[in-house]
């Protein structure tokens, strides 16, 4: 079967390995039909994603259809579609014990610590796969793991209807929290250098956009909530200024939300803090997300309404990665088909 790995930075193999069987009991086999290209994938292909090992076979954003299933499998049948749940845990540290698995200290992601979706099949425990109706477009199925980052960052949060966030950065992670947020009833103002990104957040329910190159953002936050600040800053960009920024136009009381993992120091004042009595937060990965997610998709609460710009075959996954190094501004979300 065909797959595709990146043996080291900079370099993109498509290559013929052997087809998975399935060896456990309560094993399912998928055969994979859509994968989402994540800032990840491409920060592993770049050698800046500083948890990933090589050689790798990426993908964490993965939809298609069960085709074999082990003895003691009950959840799913043959046919049924199927996303993945791309973590791994060994449910007994103290994360794991507190409910929050995803910040395990064995944690392992599908297509960063093992091996990923972009090949033509896998085999995985059905515990890692959520059934999603057979009716829905795979293009839409393939945006549940994106999804599930954004209900998460909104958990996190603490998003409540009524509230004002902010949301730095319109990409595709950006969009999954605008769009989670916006389900939760809040106000929702987000921020990007590039006016594209914020007319397509326009079109999916942002209800103010600020492009920081043509206006001062504290400025225009005090200016849209008389001064309060936002209630919730959920930080998609991820680098020292953004981060500094939230922390000061946060209201009093407010939730500080950050998606990034950027190792460079952040120069912020204990003050906005403590006297604002601030909460800062770190989102990742996803907790118990799925299946609201899925619920969300299978209602069409959820859509991905162009979000999905740009396919490409299994066979021109290189060019995929290229396409995007070179055209960041012009692409929201690129999938790998493998029909």
């Amino acid at each position: 079967m065909k797959a595709i790995r990146i043996p080291e930075a900079n370099i993109i193999e498509v290559l013929d390995v052997e087809e998975p069987n399935i060896e456990q009991t309560n094993e399912v086999k998928v055969k994979i039909k859509r994968v989402g290209i994540c800032g990840s994938d491409m920060h592993i292909y770049h050698g800046t994603n500083p948890l990933a090992t090589y050689p790798r076979i990426v993908g964490h954003e993965v939809t298609g259809e069960i085709v074999e299933t082990g003895s003691e499998v009950t959840r799913v049948a043959v046919g049924d579609h199927v996303v993945i749940e791309p973590i791994t845990y060994c449910g007994e540290c103290y994360a794991c014990k507190s409910g929050r698995p995803n910040v395990c200290k064995e944690v392992s992601v599908f297509g960063v610590h093992e091996d990923g979706g972009m090949r033509e099949f896998v085999t995985l425990p059905e515990t890692q796969v959520h059934k999603v109706d057979s009716e829905i477009d795979w293009d839409e199925a393939v945006m549940a793991e994106p999804y599930t980052i954004g209900a998460q960052a909104t958990w996190r949060g603490d998003v409540k209807e009524g509230q004002t966030v902010f949301i730095q950065g319109a990409g595709p992670i950006g969009i999954t929290v605008l769009k989670m947020a916006k389900l939760r009833g809040a106000t929702v103002i987000i921020s990007d250098f590039t006016n594209e990104r914020l007319e397509f957040a326009k079109e999916n329910g942002a209800d103010y956009t600020i492009n920081p190159a043509e206006v001062d953002a504290k400025a225009k936050i005090n200016e849209i909530t008389n001064g309060e600040g936002a209630n919730v800053i959920i930080d998609a960009v991820g680098i020292p200024q953004t981060f500094e920024l939230a922390v000061e136009i946060a209201s009093p009381a407010g939730n500080v939300v950050t998606l990034g993992f950027n190792e460079t120091p952040s120069s912020i004042a204990m003050m906005h803090i403590t006297k604002k009595e601030l909460t800062i937060t770190g989102s990742r990965l996803q907790t118990n997300q799925f299946g609201k997610v899925v619920e969300l998709i299978n209602s069409k609460q959820l859509t991905h309404n162009g979000l999905v710009t740009h396919r490409f075959h299994i066979s021109k996954a290189k060019e995929a990665f290229e396409f995007i190094e070179k055209n960041p501004d012009k692409v929201r979300k690129a999938v790998i088909e493998f029909e």
